[in-house]
């Protein structure tokens, strides 16, 4: 059964009836075992009674005081049927529709005996003074007769409130599931860009999970396509530029007689390719770890190992900029992976030189803690109005490099991010510069 209305409406009217039915069987049990007890006490006092009346009257009268007939009522005969035996075996007396037999043959208490084929329980008084026996009794038949009707009177309104029971069940439990078809109406009459929150300010709390699981992918598919549109917009502007420029020094170069106008144009067009080639590179990143898909496995990498790997193919002698490393580092061993914690230094690493100045030194050093890695440039650092900001895409600051994108910083932190550390910046306190540290706990 594919439908959960259909599900809840079995399970709830099969819970129903198994409910039912053990309280009807309960009260079997337990009417059974109480009417025993009633009717017993009832033969003990009648028993009692006529053994009293024998004692201050003749039989006639005592026979008499037994309780009559009781056809219109229930249906019977008569209930109850007494019997008086003299101890040498003579029937003294019986009430009218006795059995002629001897109703027990135990001389006193309560006995059990088939009767002209039938179950009787009996209840007999021995009065030793006027030498008798007297023994009261009923048919079993007629206790089982009282309890059956009983448990009929408890059925009957069952069978005829189940189908009754049923339907409320059924309409309750659509108009239970009303909020949640309400929801996917909603959902299903959408456009394609509609990604506002599902309204589950008026849902039940089981429905709510839900109404919040769809709006959180909402809010991640919009930011996923956000990011899409950003990155396409962003890369058809900033390619279009250097495109542009790459074909005008093009056609300089090919138009000029002089040699020292083609060498510039020529070295301007290096830049652009350059230029160009990062930001492809920064795109094909920032898509990458858009994908989101599993973090590669960790392992054990050497800070130096790092750096010199990093720091040879930077465009630092373009600049002539000093890199350098903190003897510290040769200690540092991080667990991590390499190409997420590779791709978020290079960042760092290029940022640090496309802010540094000619002449400038920018220095690697282990943090701290001894777990991360910390890289020092000499550029004008960060205004502290911008510190929340450069981390976000596309954010060129008013310090902002010739060739810069407003990428590194973002690539660098959203890499840190799935690395499981963090990146701090913050600006030198002993001269002008940035520091940058990845923090990776042990």
């Amino acid at each position: 059964m594919n439908s959960l209305r259909g599900r809840l409406f079995a399970i709830l009217l099969t819970a129903t009836g198994v409910i039912w039915l053990s309280a009807v069987a309960w009260i079997y049990s337990n009417t059974h075992r109480e009417l025993e007890h009633v009717l017993d006490t009832r033969l003990q006092e009648a028993a009692r009674m006529v053994n009293s009346l024998v004692g201050s009257a003749n039989m006639t009268v005592a026979m008499a005081a037994l309780p009559g007939p009781q056809a219109e009522a229930l249906g019977y005969e008569r209930q109850l049927s007494c019997q008086i035996w003299s101890f040498d075996g003579r029937l003294m007396a019986r009430s009218s529709g006795t059995p002629h037999g001897r109703l027990t043959e135990v001389p006193s208490g309560f006995s059990d005996r088939i009767v002209d084929g039938e179950p009787w329980r009996v209840y007999t008084v021995a009065n030793e003074a006027a030498g008798i026996h007297i023994m009261v009794g009923d048919r079993l038949g007629l206790r089982d007769r009282l309890v059956s009707e009983l448990i009929k009177g408890l059925l009957a309104p069952a069978l005829l409130i189940a189908p009754l029971l049923g339907l409320l069940i059924w309409i309750s439990l659509g108009r239970g599931l009303r909020p949640l078809r309400a929801m996917a109406h909603d959902v299903g009459t959408r456009d394609a860009d509609d990604m506002s929150p599902v309204d589950a300010a008026h849902a039940p709390a089981e429905v709510k999970p839900l109404a919040q699981a769809l709006n959180g992918l909402f809010a991640k598919v919009e930011t996923a396509r956000r990011h899409e549109r950003e990155v396409t917009a962003f890369a058809a502007h900033e390619l279009r530029t250097p495109l542009a420029g790459l074909k005008t020094q093009a056609q300089i170069a090919m138009a000029t007689e002089d040699p020292a106008v083609r060498q510039g144009a020529l070295q301007r067009i290096v830049l652009s390719v350059d230029r160009t080639t990062r930001l492809v590179r920064q795109l094909l990143a920032l898509a990458k770890l858009d994908a989101n898909g599993p973090a590669p496995a960790r392992e054990a990498l050497q800070a130096v190992a790092l750096f010199d790997e990093i720091a040879d193919s930077a465009p630092g002698a373009a600049q002539q900029v000093s890199i350098s490393f903190d003897p510290a580092l040769r200690s540092v061993t991080i667990q991590a992976s390499r190409e997420l914690l590779t791709l978020a230094l290079r960042n760092l690493h290029e940022n640090a030189v496309q802010h540094s100045p000619a002449g400038g030194r920018i220095v690697w050093r282990a943090t701290a803690s001894g777990h991360g890695i910390a890289i020092e440039d000499e550029g004008p650092g960060i205004p502290e109005d911008e510190m929340a900001l450069v981390t976000q895409r596309f954010f060129r600051g008013r310090h902002k490099s010739a060739i810069g994108t407003g990428l590194g910083l973002a690539i660098a932190d959203a890499a840190a991010r799935r690395l499981g550390a963090s990146l701090r910046l913050s600006n030198r306190a002993d001269r002008s510069g940035l520091r940058a540290e990845i923090e990776i706990g042990p």
